[in-house]
């Protein structure tokens, strides 16, 4: 009561005061909308445009949904049978509607976070007088932005190659070049080159809440990848061997603990999205917003989720071809996927209704160790690079160096976590580089299916590049005990030259005059 009186009288005088008073009321500054020219005055300031950046991996177009689609469905692991025609005819490579949502949502969000970025890397820029912020932080926030913006391009060209290249801060005349694939891959170099000497090794000598954000590590991880990309060994094989060798990080003993809200920002993470199932407010960028992602719902299986992404039947049979130790099947097929044999949010696959017993869903990331049902705010982190993964990444180096001796105990200590005898165990000793380079293949499927690597790792091997490769992922083989057998009939449908990129957001292409991906 004395406190409503108190603005009853204070509303009063302003009556009395007339239109000075009016005027002051009326003209206020919205403090979630400050402009430029009252912003970057503090390290607050910094550190809320840094989140801000990490927000922009929460997107739809990010890391919440339509990325798992272009990734992991348009890969030979996974296929879409959803009744959204388009949607379905996406992950087929036909694509006729340029500005398709999941084209153009994955770009502009991509290009959303870049944009908050690029105004931190320019405003955190050394000689900043108007910014009142302790140097070491400064270095440090501004490395986290060069990482993010590496990132967010690493996505970007390897879904759409040549692609706009902007490096400072968006205005409403801005036209930033396009560049070609080369600039983009280098760029990203670049930003990871200089990211990674002001990155902490980890978050517990600064705050232990920022954990999940960009570590030395994850840059060095993420500096490896592009290498791979590039197919420079040498520096592939340099970065993976600082990670393996630094002794920061480690496999954790439960597979299954990479998939779920547990032990989430593991010794296994080297970097993972974070995202809460907390549900706050809707919409999107909006203060108090959720923080969950789509996933989970997208990919449930039907009558818990949409069932709008599905893995192909090969990865079965590829989990089938080892036992582990004690006989069983491979472990991680449990955890990757939803078969027949599987009881899953509390009934079991017949109860469930789903006749055909060759289906499969997507187990990996889904929430039915803890609760029976699904929703567009699934709580569990996206782990985007796992230390398992740098393991096979550095094997796979290794091998292609010409070292494939060296690549067997890197291989083994991915297999013993799963309770799979070593290769030597297995018969596999003395491999010639062909046949590791097969094996470790099988590897990366058994242990990352459904992580969004598929789609490079298939670059990366020139499966794309070739009418033979093209013809291997799409042709059913037989043989039971060949190791290695992807099968996808999408593939009739890739055009090589084509299908390897999306096309770019037409919007776009006629805004800023881009050149389109050929054959689009």
């Amino acid at each position: 009561m004395k406190i409503d009186k108190i603005i009853i009288a204070a509303f009063t005088t302003c009556l009395l005061m007339g239109t000075a008073c009016e005027r002051d009321l009326l003209e206020q500054d919205n403090p979630n909308a400050q402009p430029v020219e009252q912003f970057w005055r503090t390290a607050n300031d910094a550190e809320s445009a840094v989140i801000a950046a990490y927000a922009a991996l929460q997107q739809p177009g990010t890391y919440s949904r339509w990325i798992y689609f272009a990734y992991d469905l348009q890969s030979d692991e996974g296929y879409s049978g959803s009744p959204w025609t388009d949607l379905a005819n996406f992950t087929r490579f036909v694509i006729n509607n340029y500005n398709f949502e999941p084209t153009a949502t994955i770009w502009t969000d991509h290009y959303r976070g870049i944009y908050r970025t690029n105004q931190i890397i320019t405003n955190l820029q050394d000689g900043n007088t108007t910014l009142t912020i302790d140097d070491k932080l400064r270095r440090r926030l501004r490395a986290e932005a060069h990482f993010l913006r590496a990132l967010y391009y690493f996505n970007l060209v390897s879904l759409y190659g040549n692609v706009p290249l902007a490096l400072e801060p968006s205005s409403i005349n801005y036209r930033p070049p396009q560049g070609t694939v080369e600039q983009v891959w280098n760029q990203i170099i670049t930003d990871l080159t200089a990211a990674k000497p002001d990155l902490p090794k980890s978050y517990t000598e600064v705050n232990n809440a920022y954990n999940g954000r960009a570590t030395q590590g994850a840059a060095t991880a993420l500096l490896g990848k592009v290498y791979m990309q590039l197919r420079d060994w040498p520096k592939a094989e340099q970065q993976f061997g600082e990670l393996v060798t630094s002794g920061r990080y480690s496999l954790v003993p439960n597979y299954l603990d990479n998939f779920t809200m547990t032990n989430e920002n593991n010794p296994e993470s080297v970097f993972e999205v974070q995202f809460s199932d907390a549900l706050q407010g809707a919409g999107q960028d909006q203060p108090g917003a959720s923080e969950g992602n789509n996933r989970a719902q997208f990919f449930g299986p039907r009558q818990i989720g949409w069932s709008d992404g599905q893995p192909r039947r090969w990865l079965f049979n590829e989990f089938m071809l080892e036992t582990d130790r004690n006989g069983n099947p491979d472990p991680r097929r449990d955890v990757t996927l939803i078969h027949s044999g599987l009881t899953v949010y509390g009934k079991t696959y017949a109860e469930r209704g789903y006749g055909d017993p060759n289906e499969l869903f997507w187990h990996k990331y889904q929430n039915d160790r803890t609760r029976n049902f699904e929703n567009n705010h699934s709580g569990i982190n996206i782990r985007v690079i796992r230390y398992a993964d740098v393991l096979l990444m550095y094997a796979e180096a290794l091998n292609e160096l010409g070292r494939t001796a060296e690549a067997y105990p890197h291989i083994n200590e991915v297999r013993r976590r799963s309770n799979m005898r070593t290769l030597e165990e297995a018969g596999k000793s003395g491999m010639t580089q062909d046949q590791m380079r097969t094996q470790i293949m099988h590897e990366r499927v058994v242990e990352l299916a459904g992580e969004s690597v598929r789609w490079n790792d298939l670059k990366r091997w020139r499966f794309l590049d070739t009418q033979a490769g093209i013809d291997e992922l799409k042709t059913d083989d037989p043989n039971p005990n060949k190791i290695h057998d992807p099968y996808d009939p999408d593939f009739n449908n890739f055009v090589i030259g084509k299908s390897a990129l999306l096309p770019l957001p037409q919007t776009d292409v006629d805004i800023a005059k881009l050149k389109q991906n050929d054959n689009y």
